[in-house]
């Protein structure tokens, strides 16, 4: 693959998924300066193994796991976590389409209250349609955890929700 032809592939691969690329990122960390930050990382790496990358036919799922690896490597450094929790109080909610469902107010705090690891496998399971496999795959983690993890994540999730009906309609 010759210089020119490495630049279009990579070029047409990242205008038709950087949007999906960039609300992968949002999704996970719920910020959208960081999810800049992590799509840029993620597309750096890419760019540096796009013919490796484009050999295997697994772009996305390569750019997925980079993402999601950026993402859990920030929030264990220990001065993102004082950051984040200051910066967490003045976010509103997301910033996109009030249509969407996964745009709800409410869908979007239950979302935001779960532990990082859920919140990137339900992700993963229900906004990019992964299989268990293929997210255990991505996260490096057992199909059993990453069951488990779903189970434990939706279970909180139908809880938030049911709690919100609650209290808004009664």
């Amino acid at each position: 693959m010759n210089r020119t032809e490495r630049e279009a592939g990579f070029a047409d691969y990242v205008a038709a998924r950087r949007p999906k690329l960039y609300r992968t990122a949002y999704l996970v960390c719920g910020d959208p300066h960081e999810a800049e930050d992590l799509v840029q990382t993620a597309l750096a790496k890419l760019y540096v193994a796009w013919p490796r990358v484009v050999a295997t036919g697994q772009p996305d799922a390569y750019v997925r796991r980079v993402i999601v690896n950026a993402h859990l490597d920030e929030i264990r450094r220990p001065h993102r976590r004082r950051e984040r929790s200051t910066r967490d109080e003045l976010l509103d909610g997301p910033a996109g389409d009030p249509e969407r469902p996964e745009d709800t107010d409410e869908l979007w705090q239950a979302l935001r209250a779960l532990a990082p690891g859920q919140r990137v496998v339900v992700v993963l399971r229900h906004y990019w349609g992964l299989s268990v496999n293929e997210t255990a795959e991505t996260l490096g983690l057992s199909p059993g955890t990453v069951k488990s993890q779903t189970s434990c994540a939706l279970e909180r999730l139908r809880a938030a929700l049911d709690q919100h009906h609650l209290t808004t309609r009664g």
